[in-house]
């Protein structure tokens, strides 16, 4: 299971190795062609006749300015009037050429922005597919690079493969053809070995260069990571007061990356230097060539304007080569990494014949539940306990006895390795989770919230409540005081993560969320443990009286929350060691006795 999305493969020398291209192609390929949308295609056929178009004129244009050159000899001043006609034809061929790369640009623009979206949108869908498992393990500034990067190279890629590549090899077919049968085979077999020999330099380079990109990627990646990490953990890093270790690691980091990216860029000098003296070692020998074919006879004066005219137009898209193969090979990568997201497969799914869950009484059941994290500590052993429809059962126990684990087997975010977890009988791992999820609600010990208003935060428990219900939810959460005191009241941002908010806040912003969302089964998971006294109390009293009408797991710590509960287990080492009432469990004088006096004892020393 991936934490995140890998980074390049390594060969064995640990240099960074690209995917093929052939590959990730056709895993793109459906975006790039959708079956269902014929507009699309359209465009695209568009766009790559206006290519032929402009390769056509922009190969024109050689002879209609040699044929002008040509008009210009001495003894054919009466013609000056058909070499203006040439030379307007040629400036006319030269705009006709930019006017068909410009219409290209415009069919195919909304093409490649519907697949770069498409992509974008599953990738994103599928990371809400996966399991709560990679969700812990994931590092969100890693994640959010490898899209941002995914997602912006298919577009550059897909113009430079269809609009660069592919039109230069068209054109050099074309010159070879030309140079064949209007001048001599020697000199398109020199034009194509010189060319392989630019191919094959630049590629070397290239390789050396990307090597250098790959490391400063790398390096760019921890450094947003690390970023992105310290902010989330602003607050950590105060209480702590270690701004200045914060800002030593990320100074490392960015060092280093400073440094890569030093000798990547330098490295362009050697490239552009390269590609300069092939290029201009061909066009004199080229042009030679063609001097000396007209000194013999052989061709015209224009024949070298030709000679000259078709090399610049085919190096002009060559010089850019290297660049070109690095986005290309780059682009390969970073889609690459977005197609791992997509290929890390999911923990929990749906069953193919998952049926929607349907909620009669909301009567829950563990059925010999044993789970897990990982191999070496086991979490719940053989877990059994019923709860009756519209009863309330209460969970405690010492911190790690599994108690919150319960409250995510329930919402199935992991599958038990042994047992069953139901609902009204249907066993949860054959119905959808969606369904699953819909019916049940929870107030969670750490609330995170929306960068966005309270507003929203609370109307996120119900997709389309009205203002009125929302309003209402806000009530019973004993909030809607604090809200109105707020000069922005419902619009009133929360931050990142709710951070503007107090925990109690928080808090209370949940159970708001909750009461909008009216599940029928409820799990309270330490629903007051970051409330004062007083607001424990009001708010108390409001979750026992929803609770009075569903289904609800209590997960405390504060025993003096869940006196009321019909049924309380005591959870040890991920096992019921006692069961019964508040009044049962004291007589027992077993474990929940010895927590209830411990904490009884804690209260008096505070009123004390």
């Amino acid at each position: 299971m991936h934490g995140y999305a890998s980074p390049p493969q390594k060969d064995e020398h640990g240099n960074s190795t690209e995917p093929p291209i052939g590959p990730t192609l056709r895993r793109f390929l459906p975006y790039l062609w959708p079956k269902d949308n014929p507009q699309l295609k359209l465009r695209l056929l568009i766009a790559g006749l206006m290519v032929l178009a402009s390769k056509g004129i922009i190969l024109s244009m050689a002879f209609l300015y040699g044929a002008a050159i040509d008009r210009m000899a001495p003894g054919l001043e009466s013609a000056v009037a058909l070499a203006i006609g040439l030379v307007a034809a040629y400036a006319g061929a030269r705009f006709s050429g930019v006017l068909f790369d410009n219409l290209r640009n415009v069919a195919f623009e909304r093409v490649g922005q519907d697949a770069t979206r498409d992509l974008a949108v599953n990738v994103f869908a599928h990371l809400h597919a996966l399991s709560l498992r990679f969700h812990l393990a994931r590092h969100t500034g890693e994640i959010t690079k490898v899209i941002e990067r995914g997602t912006k190279s298919i577009d550059t890629m897909l113009y430079f493969l269809l609009f660069n590549i592919a039109p230069t090899l068209f054109e050099l077919i074309a010159v070879l053809v030309i140079f064949t049968f209007k001048f001599s085979v020697g000199l398109a077999l020199a034009t194509a070995a010189m060319v392989a020999v630019y191919i094959t330099l630049t590629r070397k380079i290239t390789d050396w260069r990307n090597a250098l990109r790959a490391k400063m990627n790398d390096l760019d990646t921890q450094t947003v990571s690390r970023s992105v990490d310290s902010l989330l953990n602003y607050e950590t890093v105060k209480y702590f007061s270690a701004e200045e270790r914060e800002i030593a690691r990320y100074r490392n980091v960015a060092g280093s990356y400073a440094d890569a990216a030093i000798k990547s860029e330098n490295s362009l000098a050697a490239l552009n230097v390269v590609q300069s003296l092939v290029t201009n070692l061909m066009m004199a020998g080229a042009m030679g060539y063609t001097v000396w074919g007209w000194s013999k006879g052989l061709y015209q004066t224009g024949d070298v304007v030709i000679v000259n005219t078709l090399l610049m137009q085919l190096f002009r898209p060559l010089d850019l080569l290297g660049m070109v193969y690095r986005m290309i090979r780059q682009g390969l990568i970073d889609m690459q990494s977005m197609f791992e997201l997509i290929d890390t497969p999911t923990e929990v799914s749906d069953a193919p014949d998952a049926a929607a869950l349907s909620v009669s009484d909301g009567s829950v059941s563990f059925d010999g539940v044993s789970f897990s994290y990982d191999k070496e500590r086991q979490i719940l052993g053989d877990l059994s306990f019923h709860v009756p429809a519209g009863e309330t059962l209460a969970i405690v126990g010492p911190s790690g006895a599994g108690k919150s684990t319960i409250a995510r087997l329930l919402f199935r975010f992991y599958d038990p390795q042994t047992g069953k977890v139901m609902i009204d009988g249907q066993d949860i791992a054959a119905v959808t989770q969606s369904s699953l999820r819909a019916a049940i609600g929870i107030v969670p010990q750490d609330t995170v919230l929306f960068n966005d208003t309270i507003g929203y935060n609370i109307a996120y428990g119900r997709d389309g409540a009205s203002e009125a219900e929302m309003v209402e939810a806000a009530k019973g959460a004993a909030i809607d005081g604090f809200i109105a005191s707020l000069p922005g009241g419902y619009d009133t941002k929360v931050g990142e993560r709710g951070l503007k908010l107090s925990g109690g806040e928080k808090q209370r912003v949940a159970i708001a969320r909750t009461l909008l969302k009216n599940p029928p089964i409820l799990i309270l998971d330490e629903a007051t443990s970051a409330l004062d006294s007083r607001t424990e109390e009001a708010i108390q009293s409001t979750l026992n009286s929803i609770a009075e009408k569903r289904t609800t797991i209590i997960i405390a710590h504060r025993l003096s929350t869940i006196t009321h509960a019909d049924n309380i287990i005591v959870l040890d080492n991920g096992r019921v060691s006692e069961q019964g009432d508040h009044n049962t469990l004291l007589k027992t004088a077993g474990l929940y006795a010895q927590l209830w006096a411990r904490q009884q004892a804690e209260r008096e020393e505070v009123s004390a």
